[in-house]
């Protein structure tokens, strides 16, 4: 067997919804979840993720499907990579444990699905204001801003680029 033919190993930590209960039980605790679209993955989400990682026992990433980044309005050509594009980029970050995807306009039935320990978004939200968190304390967890790295938005790198 030639190595092109081997798929790599961190595929497998792609799932479907249907399949997620048996792959969270595979999944050292504490959970640490977080979400977003992740379209054109920066210095600043690396990071971020890898201090998410850090929190905990396993990082499960539910990413935003096309359709949901759609209704998001981050404009009609969003995102510039399909899900499961996006999805494999995941994967391959050293600090993700899962990832998997969510269509529904707010993260709110997956975290309820999936309850994990810690919940954890961008420096931007205000945690106190998001019915997450509610979510999240309501089976005993945490739900955690961490910074952002400044000068790194996906948004800004996709106008630099345009304007190239």
């Amino acid at each position: 067997m030639q190595a092109q033919d081997t798929p790599p190993a961190f595929l497998q930590k792609i799932h479907h919804r249907g399949d997620l209960a048996a792959a969270l039980r595979a999944l050292p605790r504490p959970w640490v979840f977080t979400n977003g679209v992740f379209d054109v993955l920066h210095r600043g989400h690396v990071v971020y993720l890898a201090q998410a990682r850090a929190l905990g026992g396993s990082l499960i990433v539910a990413l935003n499907t096309d359709a949901s980044v759609k209704r998001l309005g981050k404009g009609d050509d969003r995102p510039l990579n399909k899900d499961e594009d996006r999805a494999i980029v995941m994967a391959s970050q050293e600090s993700v444990s899962l990832v998997t995807w969510f269509d529904e306009d707010t993260p709110q039935e997956i975290i309820a699905e999936i309850r994990p320990d810690i919940l954890v978004k961008g420096g931007d939200y205000d945690m106190a204001k998001l019915p997450e968190t509610a979510l999240v304390q309501s089976w005993g967890g945490q739900a955690l801003a961490l910074p952002f790295v400044q000068g790194y938005s996906t948004t800004k790198l996709v106008n630099r680029i345009r304007a190239g």
